[in-house]
């Protein structure tokens, strides 16, 4: 199958900023090398009523872009966005004082928000024998679901388009399709797009994959983590977020910006099937579906960022998807797992996931998939990168899986240019 037809160049989309916090890393670099040099960012964690578990902590500065009133009246993943959204435009060398912010354009996939803060205040109201005048009157602008993309536009002053996408942990890709399609249709001249997460400080959300019986456990914190092995026992819950700066490639080329890579393809779909438990044939499809629309063939993909989450039967099936794809097309398609390093960092898993492969096209290397100490069997994947990196030379594409609850699928390609 031949490469995509090209487009014109005021309909091509590409990624020219890039910002992140991710549990072992606060910029692209960072996180890049401790991918490369194989380091976790899981660490020992304790929360209100659940008790001692992991989880992947950010470590990024909140006070660079905000100011302490202001984090006071926000929330965790509105300040995780507003770190994101300013690096991204930092490292896209936008000169922000002159850019029209009425044309920006901000969507933010998120897994779930409101929790956090509803949790917060429900604990602080227990101390006042639950007497709601003591609830804050912070809590409705803290909880309402544009949160994280509107506090992003009242600290950058973007008078464009925001809101957030619900797209369970297909979220990041989600975010990232927004600001393709809202570029291509001329709802904007910059997207500030992908996704954000403040999942850890929400003691529910481990009570609930616990009582599931997904939520992992190891005794040494950086090992729970660990997709397609044997011994997998569940998700490691983690915080972040990725943001990117997409802008068209006409206006990328006339202010001289460094690219990253162009979206060839992206597909979302449906399993229809079940609250939970994934369907492989429905991520075959979507998988499909985005090969089709960037007019390419499984064997012209570099890397695989796979979704896997570490859990038995998620891992498992994403396996069979992908098989059903590759099967014997996959000897020079390449398969890694980030999640392996930072846990599961939900509506910003999918950012986080394809920005760490993004450097691949400069460094020509695939980073591993780490904690795979006894491949399962029904995990066995052509080209699976295993616990220490592989150099191939040159890579010209990745494709990005994420996949979520109530059966939502989302896959991202991305090209070199």
């Amino acid at each position: 199958m031949a490469m995509a037809t090209e487009r014109p160049d005021n309909q091509r989309i590409v990624i020219t900023g890039v910002g992140l916090t991710a549990p072992n890393g606060n910029s692209l670099p960072e996180f890049r090398k401790a991918l490369l040099d194989g380091r976790s960012g899981i660490k020992p964690f304790e929360t209100r009523y659940f008790g001692k578990t992991v989880a992947g902590i950010c470590d990024f500065d909140e006070f660079r872009y905000q100011k302490r009133k202001e984090r006071r009246r926000g929330t965790r993943a509105g300040s995780v966005g507003i770190y994101c959204a300013r690096e991204a435009a930092a490292d896209a060398g936008l000169d922000w004082e002159n850019v029209d912010r009425s044309r920006v354009g901000i969507y933010i996939g998120v897994t779930e928000h409101g929790n956090v803060e509803t949790e917060n205040e429900i604990y602080h109201l227990k101390g006042f024998d639950y007497d709601t005048q003591y609830w804050s009157h912070h809590h409705n602008p803290r909880t309402v679901a544009n949160n994280p993309a509107g506090e992003i536009s009242l600290n950058m002053g973007v008078t464009g388009p925001h809101y957030t996408l619900g797209a369970a942990c297909a979220a990041g890709n989600a975010g990232l399709i927004q600001g393709v399609q809202m570029l291509r249709l001329g709802e904007c001249d910059l997207a500030l797009c992908g996704g954000v997460s403040e999942s850890i400080h929400a003691f529910g959300i481990f009570a609930s994959f616990h009582s599931q019986g997904a939520l992992a456990r190891h005794d040494s914190p950086e090992k729970a983590s660990r997709p397609f092995d044997a011994d997998r026992n569940g998700i490691v819950v983690s915080e972040g977020g990725c943001l990117f700066v997409l802008e068209r490639l006409d206006s990328a080329r006339r202010r001289g910006a460094k690219i990253y890579g162009e979206v060839a393809g992206y597909a979302m779909n449906s399993d229809a099937t079940d609250f939970v438990l994934p369907d492989a044939d429905r991520q075959a499809e979507c998988i499909r579906l985005a090969l089709r629309r960037a007019e390419m063939s499984p064997e012209q993909i570099g890397i695989v960022s796979t979704h896997a989450t570490s859990t038995v039967s998620g891992d498992a099936q994403e396996c069979v998807a992908l098989r059903q794809v590759w099967d014997d097309n996959g000897r020079h398609t390449l398969m890694n797992n980030t999640k392996s390093f930072i846990g599961h960092a939900m509506g910003a898993a999918g950012t986080l996931e394809l920005a760490g492969n993004l450097p691949a096209f400069d460094d020509g290397v695939c980073h591993a998939t780490i904690n795979l100490d006894r491949l399962d069997e029904q995990c066995s994947l052509p080209g699976l990168v295993a616990n220490q990196p592989r150099e191939v030379g040159r890579i010209d594409t990745i494709l990005n899986n994420s996949f979520g609850m109530l059966g939502i699928n989302s896959v991202v390609i991305i090209k070199r240019i």
